[in-house]
């Protein structure tokens, strides 16, 4: 074999071009909408910081799907992602947490935020190591940082559209609904929050992935009928939908483990010893 067969060979293949800006700059709008969120927490403008956060998760998710689409994954995309993830949903959520409803807890506030971004991190770290050893296929194993971050962003939303709508003065006149636009039950409800998102993510729970969902069973004009009435129920109540279908989804993985339809993973692996020579 000649060397210029070898290096054709041992060479990893480079991205040029849109193949490997476009990917990037989805990944760099994900971190512009995280730090957005932050800006917008600690100015007050809760809704606008909950947004965001909604944003970065599409543009998370664009970024992965052109990658793949145009061929240009690359080992320096998916530290770039990493990072940025941490950014948008580890520290913009935790912002958002505590400037909302926890900052009166004072230390016990900040605490349980750091708790949620430092799980966040740990989770991101696993992931990744269990994508390169090729263990990470399929499910997930604990509950995705940016399904945690836009359990926060939700919850958020739905408690801002509750003050801005005239819904609010309705809840008001009754006395037992009423507790749920106090400032009482948003610090006690994130309390609560932030520490159970926090441990689900670092957990060995398994979460089911979009990707290995079967719609086969599903006829197409069933299907239709499904979308049709999601559609209209987003419409309806954007919030509230979305609330509910969050929620059901991170509820979803310690049910179906509590039940026995699925079992802990094992996560031995993370911690073997790197075969990458340190620089002299």
């Amino acid at each position: 074999m000649s060397d210029s067969s070898k290096d054709s060979v041992t060479r990893p293949r480079r991205l040029g071009g849109a193949v490997y800006i476009l990917p990037n700059l989805l990944t760099t709008g994900n971190l512009f909408f995280g730090f957005f969120s932050i800006i917008k927490s600690l100015n007050g403008n809760f809704g606008w910081a909950a947004g965001a956060i909604f944003l970065a998760a599409i543009f998370d998710v664009l970024d992965g799907r052109v990658a793949r689409l145009t061929k240009g994954t690359s080992e320096f995309g998916v530290q770039y992602d990493s990072l940025c993830d941490c950014v948008s949903f580890g520290v913009a959520p935790a912002f958002l947490m505590y400037q909302y409803g926890l900052v009166s807890l004072g230390r016990m506030g900040w605490v349980a935020c750091f708790v949620f971004m430092a799980c966040g991190t740990l989770r991101l770290a696993r992931f990744n190591v269990l994508t390169a050893i090729g263990k990470a296929s399929g499910d997930f194993t604990g509950l995705p940082i940016p399904m945690a971050a836009i359990a926060v962003a939700s919850f958020v939303s739905l408690m801002v559209d509750l003050d801005q709508r005239q819904l609010a003065e309705h809840l008001s006149n009754w006395p037992a609904m009423e507790y749920l636009l106090t400032p009482e039950f948003r610090r006690t409800f994130l309390a609560f929050l932030s520490p159970t998102l926090a441990l689900l993510m670092v957990s060995n729970i398994i979460f089911k992935s979009h990707k290995v969902l079967k719609f086969k069973s599903i006829r197409p004009f069933q299907m239709l009928v499904l979308f049709v009435m999601l559609i209209s129920l987003l419409y309806y109540a954007p919030e509230v939908v979305g609330f509910c279908l969050i929620f059901f989804y991170v509820l979803s993985g310690p049910v179906a483990w509590a039940i026995g339809w699925t079992k802990l993973t094992d996560e031995d692996e993370i911690f073997a010893e790197s075969t990458i020579d340190e620089e002299p």
